[in-house]
């Protein structure tokens, strides 16, 4: 069995880290560099970074932040937020970034995924997805856009699977129900998901213990976990995460 990644998630608003609950009363969280750093040494597999305010304030995603990052980190690294074409993606993997995520783009213009994939290969192209259960669609999880605010109307599951079949090589799928609530990881929606998903599946929102990241792994809902608030405010060590996990035959990498 292939090793479970777990991944720190730094969202982005104005140079720095924050994190809220469901998306809004965002907090301070601290520099996104002097984190990622942290995080790298205390054995994170990968770093996300999302600027969340990129597609709502009509900027590209800073270059500047992927540079400043790429000269500081030696693993992988993720950065999201307002990237809606092949140049604005260029840009931040040529400043040293390993993935672009697209989120609210890529459902206001589903070519991008595949513009994306073909120009840089489907390995470093995520979909970030965030989904709230709704009921107005067929599979009850309808997309939602622009740091949570829009409802698309767009099926979540529907659009996962599309997206994956444009070229997306891995999916973040963030549940707008439990972000920020610590409460546990939207099981419902990962194992609605799973079947849909060929890719890695990387589980978001919600963790607030060694136990959420346990379940999910155990029952094969995701192939990473990614995590905030947990991290950043000190509950959780990334250490003491990789032992408990490790204790319970769950294959991480060590650190």
């Amino acid at each position: 069995m292939l090793a479970r990644r777990l991944i720190p998630c730094l969202d982005i608003r104005d140079g720095r880290t924050v994190k809220g609950v469901n998306f809004v009363g965002l907090r301070d969280a601290g520099d996104p560099v002097e984190l990622a750093v942290r995080y790298a040494a205390e054995g994170a597999d990968e770093v996300v970074f999302l600027d969340i305010t990129a597609t709502v304030e009509k900027r590209q995603t800073v270059t500047d932040l992927a540079l400043r990052v790429g000269r500081a980190l030696d693993i992988p690294f993720t950065v999201g937020g307002g990237i809606a074409s092949v140049e604005d993606a260029a840009s931040v993997l040529g400043a040293g970034a390993d993935k672009v995520a697209v989120n609210s783009s890529a459902v206001a213009r589903p070519a991008l995924v595949r513009e994306l994939a073909e120009a840089f290969g489907s390995q470093a192209v995520v979909l970030s997805v965030d989904a709230k259960r709704t009921g107005h669609t067929a599979s009850g999880w309808t997309v939602m856009t622009r740091g949570g605010r829009t409802d698309t109307g767009r099926d979540a599951l529907a659009w996962l699977a599309e997206a994956q079949d444009a070229g997306a090589g891995e999916i973040l799928l963030t549940s707008v129900d439990a972000d920020g609530t610590q409460a546990g990881f939207d099981t419902a929606l990962l194992a609605a998901a799973r079947p849909r998903v060929r890719v890695p599946l990387i589980a978001s929102g919600g963790a607030g213990s060694p136990e959420h990241f346990a379940e999910v792994f155990a029952a094969g809902l995701a192939d990473a976990a990614l995590a905030a608030s947990l991290f950043h405010y000190g509950t959780l060590a990334l250490p003491d995460l990789k032992a408990y996990l490790a204790a319970r035959a769950i294959p991480v990498r060590p650190c």
